[in-house]
């Protein structure tokens, strides 16, 4: 799988103890905000010569679902904020010191500090002091940008997250049914064309990757989380903008031998699925932004373009 979509920490690096079963949960959230989803029957991945099989995007085959909510935008940095003012929860990016950031977007200072560039893959950055409120390392700040997708949030951090919302990740088969919007084996969320009438319907890299990104979209990073039309169910980006965590492991066979009803990925694993893509995704290199599509990161790595939404159960 090609690490354009997100790096990932070294397996070998030991995390600190994760803070994340000392966050409780806050009594006064409410479902405002999110979307009831009738759940049912879907067909869940692809068979399309577009898609990647090693990635385990298909067979395409019928899923069924029970009902359950999902937030309309992404996370954003404004709640993400109050999320941490009230707990006092500590990100692992900033207990590491550091996270991924895309080289475009280091700025000379941290550039003079010699930062560490990816092996293989340059263009990604380890830069020191990198985390949800200065994504670009000392010296950036989110002020502009509460209205965006928070971004440095590791897997464990998007539980804490939603164990504070009383919410939790989605399976990715509630992440895709949601994305398709009621859709049939379409590539996106509106459906097989990239650009309906001219217009963009999405944030992810224009130009030529990864030199230079001519932002014909409208942005060059992330984008306020409603931007761009919604799809069917009135969900917002879900193709582009940051890739999504997901509850489950991520595995490319589990699907060909679980149940199709409910699936929730497999017992155990080494790394987490993501749903998506990001607006660092290119078709030259990585057409992971359709929605059927995977990707997979540790549970402790962060990124300047990995975010998530929540989803709820329905109460009876």
């Amino acid at each position: 799988m090609k690490k354009c979509c997100a790096p990932r920490r070294n397996q070998d690096q030991k995390n600190m103890e994760s803070t994340t079963g000392t966050v409780e949960k806050n009594q006064s959230h409410t479902k405002e905000g999110m979307v009831l989803l009738d759940g049912g029957t879907f067909i869940m991945g692809t068979d399309s010569l577009k898609g990647f099989p090693k990635d385990g995007e298909g067979p395409a085959r019928n899923v069924e679902l029970n009902p359950f909510y999902i937030d309309q935008y992404a996370v954003t940095n404004r709640q993400f904020r109050a999320f941490i003012d009230q707990t006092g929860y500590v990100t692992e990016a900033e207990k590491f010191g550091w996270s991924f950031v895309f080289h475009h977007f280091v700025s000379e200072k941290v550039w003079a500090q010699k930062p560490q560039r990816v092996p293989n893959i340059p263009w990604w950055v380890a830069v020191e002091g990198a985390y949800w409120n200065q994504p670009e390392g000392p010296g950036s700040t989110i002020e502009n940008r509460m209205d965006h997708p928070v971004i440095h949030v590791s897997w464990n951090d998007a539980q804490a997250f939603c164990k504070w919302a009383g919410k939790r990740l989605p399976t990715e088969a509630e992440w895709e049914y949601a994305a398709r919007g009621g859709l049939e084996q379409k590539l996106y969320a509106w459906g097989d064309e990239l650009i309906v009438d001219g217009k963009h319907q999405c944030n992810i890299w224009q130009g030529d990757f990864p030199n230079k990104n001519t932002a014909r979209d409208g942005y060059v990073r992330t984008a306020p989380v409603d931007s761009y039309k919604p799809n069917g169910f009135r969900l917002y980006n879900v193709c582009g903008n940051v890739w999504e965590w997901c509850d489950d492991w991520f595995s490319p066979r589990y699907h060909r031998e679980s149940s199709n009803t409910n699936p929730t990925g497999p017992d155990t694993g080494q790394v987490k699925s993501m749903r998506g893509g990001s607006y660092l995704c290119h078709k030259s290199y990585c057409n992971r932004y359709r929605v059927a599509a995977r990707s997979s990161n540790s549970p402790d790595s962060s990124t300047g373009n990995i975010g998530f939404r929540c989803v709820a159960d329905v109460d009876h």
